[in-house]
């Protein structure tokens, strides 16, 4: 493949170097978590974490284990850059979000350093398209540090069936309310948009939930737009809501 040679004028090693086969199975993972323009990029042997946060009370992680990709090296500990999303996601499809079967587009990425920005090669086809995208300064994010011990109530959820439960709710509704309970409704979700209100009630029992931890009631209300967007991907992986005492 093309891509697999190291990149013309890299007489400087680069910190961090990844290749995959098809680019397309990134940008559906990072559209997952793109409800803002900038994210943090955390590179280490164990793969890499794009983070992003809204006004430090929102925060999504797309975390790529390192066996995913075909290539993937890291030279220090940690490689941590910001970098805006948007032009990431555009740059990832810039041969489009479909191909013709048979085909995908391949991807290198590298990066080098504080200053140096993210580069991208991509191959479609024998066409190679070399993107160069500024990285930032990274800024501190939130630390959501769940204590096991405060832990109140758990539920863990199958994300693909919670995903069509938000079709049937009044996403018109600002808010999405999540009731847990040791009692019935034991989960509820509702919502309050021009329609009225809608509630959908699930059995601890229910082919939804995977494990069922609850010891008090409690009832939450989250950004409908920040809680909808976490399931856009279709992979068939597992949401787990947490409630922290205080």
């Amino acid at each position: 493949m093309p891509l697999s040679a190291q990149p013309p004028g890299s007489a400087e090693p680069y910190l961090l170097t990844a290749s995959l086969d098809n680019a397309r199975h990134l940008s559906s993972l990072l559209r997952a978590v793109h409800f803002q323009d900038h994210a943090t990029c955390f590179a280490t042997v164990n793969g890499l974490r794009v983070t992003v946060e809204d006004a430090k009370c929102v925060q999504a992680n797309a975390f790529i284990q390192a066996e995913i990709f075909q290539e993937f090296a890291v030279q220090e500990q940690t490689v941590t850059f910001r970098i805006n999303l948007s032009v990431l996601l555009d740059c990832l499809t810039i041969f489009g979000t479909s191909s013709l079967p048979g085909t995908s587009t391949a991807l290198r990425m590298c990066y080098r350093g504080y200053g140096y920005p993210l580069m991208l090669f991509l191959e479609e086809g024998g066409v190679v398209t070399v993107c160069k995208i500024n990285t930032q300064e990274p800024e501190d994010l939130l630390d959501f540090d769940f204590c096991s011990t405060k832990v109140v109530n758990k539920i863990i959820l199958q994300s693909e069936g919670l995903r069509k439960a938000f079709a049937e709710l009044d996403m018109t509704s600002e808010v999405m309310q999540i009731t847990m309970s040791p009692d019935k409704p034991y989960f509820r979700l509702s919502t309050f948009g021009n329609a009225g209100s809608a509630h959908l009630d699930y059995s601890k029992d229910s082919d939804l939930i995977e494990a069922f931890h609850c010891n008090q009631t409690q009832t939450n209300r989250l950004r409908s737009s920040c809680v909808s967007l976490v399931f856009t991907c279709r992979d068939p992986t597992t949401a787990i809501w947490i409630c922290e005492d205080g």
